[in-house]
């Protein structure tokens, strides 16, 4: 797995989780867990994975659509 986005932004996780899946890219939340317990107010970004293979592909549909990848 490998991250393709790094946010504090839980909408713009979304969008992107919606524009990988409408790609057909599987991808993983991570962090989720960690930042309801520090309250939700967003200090603790989420991160979003992807395969390794899917990275490139994932990275193209993210940036088409306005979003900051992480490198």
């Amino acid at each position: 797995m490998k991250e393709l986005m790094r946010s504090n932004d839980p909408t713009a996780i979304a969008f992107a989780k919606a524009l990988l899946s409408g790609e057909g890219i599987d991808c993983f939340e991570m962090d989720v867990n960690i930042s309801i317990l520090e309250g939700s107010i967003g200090i603790l970004p989420r991160r979003l994975m992807v395969r390794q293979t899917d990275h490139f592909m994932a990275a193209a549909a993210l940036r088409d659509n306005g979003l900051t990848v992480s490198e």
